[in-house]
């Protein structure tokens, strides 16, 4: 996915060689959840197509395998679809997922749970509650199902800033170095200065279509910094008709109302385009925003702003994270649990950062990543936010739900008028009638 966009400013394989698919999987076939059980032996996994993904796939699974004559890894990007979910969800209908995929969603981990896709690691393996949570800590809970067991090992986490163009600020009248960001008031007041100076066309351009998925882009990111890391769905209910909720909707609106930002589908690259053609004097990305900047725009980045200014050390943010989930179709899943330790071990999650410019979730990334990040220091305030990052919540239906969010936020928000309060009260409603 774009998403996990390359890092130029980081060392990587300049050729990456994606191993063949294997004609059926990591199992023995049959329906989801027919898995043989904890065996040891050959496994196979997939990963993202991203090209550092691979370079640093290819290494752990080389290194695993010169120690492990008896339980070879094949390895190989994650088949081309219309998406990894749909890919994955397919495989599992099918009954020949492969062990492990590192690029399976939060979002999506209901969804194949009910398929019978996915292993439960916290009855499945001894260890696994303490391996998790002693690696994860507190983030561990928010990949929870609903019976409160693992299905996911959370991987890495990709904590969203808004970056914004130095030269066009400069431009603007605003200070390029310390800009004024911290408040929706000064977000707003650096809006209107880029209008008026004529710097860039937008001062801010998020992807502009009705997919569900967009929310991450523009509110979601603002509200949950606005809120203190409350998700979109808690205990059941929508909390997006709230006090803090509807501050973060304001904001949005009056940005497209103003002309401030563009409803308009952008014909490039929908997420880091319009910041790095120039068309839009900020931005809303993780870390991996570096390799899709670098020597297009000069660039900074600051914490998401609040409606009355949070300190930088307590400004919640979306995670974007992308976990691990062991496929209950494979035949090793003993083998599959203990490469999957070995690749998110202390060597393998320092390596993971220095190939993708990607956190790995973990509670001690400042002291595992120093020397990483004295080298390069634009990363410290992403390595900081780690502890904060919020992801999507683990609830049944999610898409659904969050695409009648979606469709209010195009409704009353991206038009630029509507009627904020009766239009996401009637959202949440009928989200919280929603089945999972």
């Amino acid at each position: 996915m774009k998403r996990g966009a390359r890092m130029a400013v980081l060392t990587a394989a300049a050729a990456v060689v994606v191993l063949p698919l294997a004609a059926c999987g990591s199992g023995d076939g049959g329906e989801p959840g027919s898995g043989a059980g904890l065996g040891t032996g050959p496994i196979d996994i997939w990963y993202s197509t991203n090209e550092q993904e691979i370079a640093w796939g290819e290494q752990v699974v080389e290194a695993w395998n010169a120690e492990h004559a008896d339980q070879q890894v094949t390895a190989q990007a994650i088949p081309a679809g219309s998406s990894s979910e749909d890919v994955i969800a397919a495989s599992i209908t099918a009954g020949n997922t492969p062990c492990l995929v590192f690029n399976t969603a939060p979002a999506a981990v209901p969804a194949f749970q009910k398929q019978g896709g996915l292993v439960n690691l916290s009855a499945t393996f001894d260890d696994a509650e303490d391996y998790i949570t002693g690696r994860s800590g507190a983030a561990a809970d928010g990949f929870r199902s609903a019976d409160g067991d693992l299905y996911q090992l959370p991987w890495k986490t990709n904590p969203f800033m808004l970056y914004y163009n130095k030269t066009v600020f400069e431009a603007a009248g605003l200070d390029p170095e310390n800009p004024q960001l911290s408040t929706y008031d000064d977000l707003l007041a650096a809006a209107e200065a880029i209008q008026a100076s004529g710097a860039a066309d937008y001062a801010i351009y998020p992807p502009a279509t009705a997919d569900y998925t967009n929310v991450n882009f523009d509110f979601y990111p603002f509200f949950l910094a606005n809120s203190g890391g409350t998700q979109l769905i808690e205990d059941g209910k929508a909390t997006f008709a709230g006090d803090e909720a509807l501050e973060t909707l304001e904001l949005w609106q009056t940005l497209y109302a103003e002309g401030y930002a563009s409803a308009e589908a952008y014909s490039g690259d929908m997420w880091a385009g319009p910041f790095a053609d120039g068309v839009a004097a900020m931005g809303i990305a993780g870390p991996w925003g570096a390799g899709q900047f670098d020597g297009k725009v000069e660039y900074g980045a600051v914490p998401i702003p609040t409606a009355d200014g949070t300190a930088a050390d307590e400004t919640a943010t979306f995670a974007d994270s992308k976990n691990v989930g062991l496929y209950s179709a494979c035949e090793n899943q003993q083998t599959a649990w203990d490469f999957l330790k070995f690749a998110t071990d202390d060597e393998n999650d320092l390596a993971l950062l220095e190939t993708t410019g990607q956190f790995p979730t973990r509670t001690d990334v400042p002291e595992l990543a120093a020397e990483f990040l004295a080298e390069q220091p634009f990363f410290e305030a992403f390595a900081a936010a780690v502890p904060l990052a919020v992801d999507v919540p683990t609830v049944d239906g999610l898409a659904e739900k969050m695409q009648v969010f979606r469709d209010a936020w195009g409704e009353a928000v991206q038009s630029g008028s509507g009627d904020l309060p009766a239009v996401f009260g009637a959202a949440a409603t009928t989200v919280d009638g929603l089945a999972g």
